[in-house]
């Protein structure tokens, strides 16, 4: 099996995480992959908000029902809604610019399990106040919440269907391996 697929494999999200602080360069690293991810018409509407201040993270986990374990770091994934209007249209600013966000959450989890980071994705937070607190301007828009720490265990992976149930060649067709 390929590094990358293993890779993979060992990233689990994790909502318990060690007091140790994140270098900043290595959190920086953790955009430069965001950055690198597919992004639909090439619009780049994605902005990043990096928080490691223990003040502000107390306050976004108080109206974050989803953010839990004391992270030391977050990652706010954005997307500036007129960047993503003016270069495509209704489409990239309702559609493209959330996959995008999703591409980049993904590369910004893996390069975080390569360092033996822990991480979890986190859409349950009150974006009303996550954008009084960051003080976000109106174009902005909060997507998706990243918490990034130190696990205290490893989890072992989830159970996972076979690829025979849920892939097929081709055409659509039934499962026939019972």
């Amino acid at each position: 099996m390929g590094e990358l697929l293993n890779l993979i494999k060992k990233r689990r999200s994790i909502r318990n995480f060690r007091n140790d602080k994140i270098p900043r360069d290595d959190l920086s690293e953790l955009i430069e992959a965001a950055i690198w991810a597919p992004s639909g018409g090439n619009i780049q509407s994605w902005r990043f908000i990096v928080v490691d201040d223990d003040i502000l993270l107390e306050k976004i986990d108080a109206f974050s029902p989803g953010l839990s374990g004391n992270p030391p770091a977050l990652i706010i994934l954005c997307y500036d809604k007129n960047l993503a209007y003016q270069k495509g249209g209704k489409f990239g600013r309702d559609i493209l610019s959330r996959m995008d966000i999703s591409m980049a959450a993904q590369n910004i989890m893996l390069l975080a399990a390569e360092k033996d980071l822990a991480s979890c994705p986190v859409k349950s937070f009150n974006r009303g106040a996550l954008i009084e607190l960051l003080k976000l301007p109106d174009k902005i828009e909060p997507e998706l919440l990243i918490s990034v720490g130190h696990s205290f265990v490893e989890p072992p992976p989830p159970k996972r269907d076979k690829l025979e149930k849920i892939s097929y060649f081709n055409h659509w067709g039934e499962e026939d391996n019972e």
